[in-house]
């Protein structure tokens, strides 16, 4: 994993990342509806899901959203910023969920650096575009704008 400066970093706005493929497993969305108390069926009971327009379960969509940081820990060669101490998320300008993510599909991250500006001495923020993609279809799980703070 190479390390660049933050320069370098600002020369990357515009460039676009892909993560490996991750599955999203029903272990995975049965722990997330332990963690967050939404036991819904179309989440945790496979009969009953089968019943419904989806087929089967599907992950929470909060669940999708919350596999950025795995998504983005999955990027072939991604590079470290030198000196980051820490990054801490900041917020998001939008998202949106549009497809459903089946119990069993695997999904991958595709990121857009849109911004990395220094707010004050040592405090940068980055805003990227971010998508789940799910293997086979041509319509993402969700699509967002998401913001985060670097601090080197």
């Amino acid at each position: 994993m190479a390390t660049i400066t933050t320069a370098e970093m600002q020369n990357r706005v515009g460039t676009e990342t892909l993560s490996d493929w991750v599955e999203v497993t029903q272990a995975m969305i049965d722990t997330f509806a332990d963690a967050t108390g939404d036991h819904q069926f179309i989440h945790v009971d496979p009969a009953r899901a089968a019943q419904t327009p989806f087929g089967g379960t599907i992950a929470h969509g909060f669940l999708t959203l919350s596999l950025m940081p795995l998504l983005s820990s999955k990027i072939p060669d991604a590079p470290t910023i030198e000196g980051a101490k820490m990054g801490v998320n900041y917020g998001g300008n939008s998202v949106r969920f549009l497809t459903p993510v089946r119990s069993g599909s695997k999904v991958r991250g595709r990121f857009k650096l849109l911004s990395f500006d220094e707010k004050r001495p040592g405090q940068w923020q980055q805003t990227n575009s971010f998508a789940v993609e799910i293997e086979g279809q041509d319509k993402p799980a969700l699509i967002a704008e998401w913001i985060s703070q670097v601090f080197v």
